[in-house]
This record gives C-alpha cells, sequence and structure tokens, in this order.
C-alpha cells in the first residue's frame, strides 16, 4: 500500500482535509499564531532587559555625586577621602566632570530640538548644573552598605547612588516578565492544541469509514496517519511564518517609536535574532501541530 502513494498524495489529502474544515483551521492557525507572537514579544523584551543590563557595565560600583558649588581643588580632596576607603578599588576610581556629563546629556537627546537648545543655553551661559562624580568600584560586595554610609559622610558628597540596587531592580523586573511569559504561554499553548486536536478529529471523523476499510484490507498505521500528521505541519507552518512576519514589522516600528522618546534607553536590533526567532516559531508551531494531530488519532493508532 505505501509503494502506490507518493508524499504527494499524502500531502494533498491533508490539504483536502483542511479545506473541507476551513473554519476550524482558520480558528487553529489564528490561536497558535497569538501564541506565538505572545512567545516572540516577551522574548524581545526579557533580551532587551538583559542587553541593558549588560549595558550597565559592572554592578559593583557605586556612583558619588559632589555638591554642584564645589571648586576643583574640593572635589580632587573628596577624590582622596574616598581612595582612602579601605573597601574602594584604588586602581578603579573614575573621575567624571560635570562638562562630561553635560556633553553625555546633550548626546543623548541630540534629535530633540527644544532639549538641545536647553543645553546650548546652559553651555553659552556657563552654569552648569550638573555635578562632579565619580565611578567607584568596590572589592567586597558584603560591605557595601557601610561603604556607602562613610561616603556620604564625606563632606562635600551631595548623594550617593549604588548601581547594584539598580540591577537588583531591573533584574525584579525580568523575573516578573518571565513569570507572566510563561503563564501565558502556557495557557496558549494549551488553546493551540485544543482547537487543532478539534480541526483534526472532524476530519478523521468525516473520514472514518474510509479509515475502517483501509484497516480492513491491510493498510499501515504509517499510511492512515500520515495525512493528518501533516495537517499539524501545515497548520504550524501556516501559524508560524506569518507570526514571524508580524513580529519582525511590529517590533521594528514600535523600536523606532519608543527609541526617539526614550533615548536613555538600548534597543537591540531584530537582525541580531531573526534566525533563532525563526526557527523557534517554525518549531514550536510545528511541533504544536504535530502534538494535536497525534493526540486526535490516539485511539485510532491503539486500534
Amino acid at each position: 500500500m505505501r509503494s502506490r502513494y507518493s508524499l504527494t498524495y499524502l500531502i494533498g489529502q491533508s490539504i483536502k482535509s483542511l479545506s473541507r474544515n476551513s473554519m476550524m483551521t482558520l480558528a487553529s492557525v489564528a490561536v497558535l499564531l497569538s501564541c506565538l507572537l505572545v512567545m516572540g514579544t516577551f522574548s524581545l523584551l526579557v533580551l532587551n532587559i538583559d542587553h541593558n543590563l549588560e549595558k550597565l557595565g559592572d554592578m559593583n560600583q557605586l556612583v558619588v555625586f559632589c555638591d554642584v558649588d564645589l571648586t576643583e581643588r574640593e572635589v580632587k580632596d573628596v577624590e582622596k577621602k574616598i581612595r582612602a576607603i579601605d573597601n574602594v578599588d584604588g586602581q578603579s576610581v573614575k573621575f567624571v566632570s560635570k562638562d562630561d556629563v553635560l556633553k553625555e546629556e546633550k548626546a543623548k537627546y541630540k534629535n530633540n530640538e527644544k532639549t538641545l537648545e536647553l543645553f546650548n543655553d546652559i553651555e553659552r551661559n556657563k552654569k552648569n548644573p550638573y555635578p562632579d562624580n565619580f565611578v567607584i568600584t568596590y572589592k567586597d560586595a558584603s560591605k557595601v552598605e557601610d561603604m556607602e554610609y562613610e561616603i556620604s559622610k564625606i563632606e562635600g558628597v551631595e548623594k550617593v547612588n549604588c548601581r547594584a540596587d539598580l540591577a537588583e531592580s531591573i533584574e525584579n523586573l525580568k523575573n516578573g516578565v518571565v513569570f507572566i511569559f510563561i503563564w501565558f504561554l502556557a495557557i496558549l499553548f494549551i488553546v493551540s492544541v485544543f482547537v487543532i486536536i478539534n480541526t483534526i478529529k472532524l476530519a478523521v471523523f468525516s473520514r472514518r469509514q474510509e479509515i475502517s476499510i483501509m484497516r480492513y484490507v491491510g493498510a499501515t498505521r504509517w499510511f492512515i496517519t500520515t495525512p493528518f500528521i501533516f495537517e499539524g505541519v501545515i497548520i504550524g507552518l501556516l501559524s508560524s511564518l506569518p507570526a514571524f512576519g508580524i513580529q519582525w514589522y511590529a517590533y521594528s516600528t514600535v523600536v523606532k517609536i519608543v527609541a526617539e522618546d526614550y533615548t536613555m534607553l538600548s534597543f537591540m536590533s531584530f537582525d541580531q535574532v531573526k534566525i533563532i526567532m525563526l526557527i523557534a516559531f517554525v518549531g514550536v508551531g510545528v511541533i504544536t501541530g504535530i502534538i494535536g494531530s497525534v493526540i486526535s488519532l490516539r485511539k485510532y493508532l491503539k486500534a
């Protein structure tokens, strides 16, 4: 029986069956496509959070802001006192002048004409509101609270920011996003499999007499089940390829809009992950379709 029918015939039978149950096929594609889009969106969100965490640099750092009105000599005195603290890595104390800070802020908002004009006024009037600061790398994280308190008591220090706190906050945000992502994905995956199962079951039910006759004349399980497996694969492909295209377009559009307003954030290019994303979409789509097909055919496989 197997040798009489080619792969083309089996795929043709799958397409005919999907056409006969077009409404359920569309429902299967729509639900699975939604599942893939949610998966892709949350994955890109987590990747971008990680990307921004990396750009923060080392997390074992403190940023010490000096009083705005300090003279150059007073700033140097503050630096000496900071370097004298035991937990401070003297080799890694980086001084960032108020002029450098102004240049960095100006570069961030170079596409915003109103803000850029404000920075130009500051430069012309020589009234820089930004303080000098020091980026300090510490040796022992367990002593960072004591060190932070000690630095804050130095005369001329306005404020101390701990990057570890910022990193922890972003890490907590990422964990929350991952938790929500897993639940959404699990729910949509179950719904997708359920809809595909019902689509395949309709096809099996409409061909139940034909299946019985084929088994009676000695058709193999492979010959009977392969068209239905192909149905699941086709549903997976019809869902994953459009989902990939929609994800690509939507992500590129959103990044373009958001990047203009939030210049302090850094976004990954879709080109960096498009191959992995395409493989993941097609893989999840096809595997989901096959699982739905196999589950709907269980009683026929046992017969």
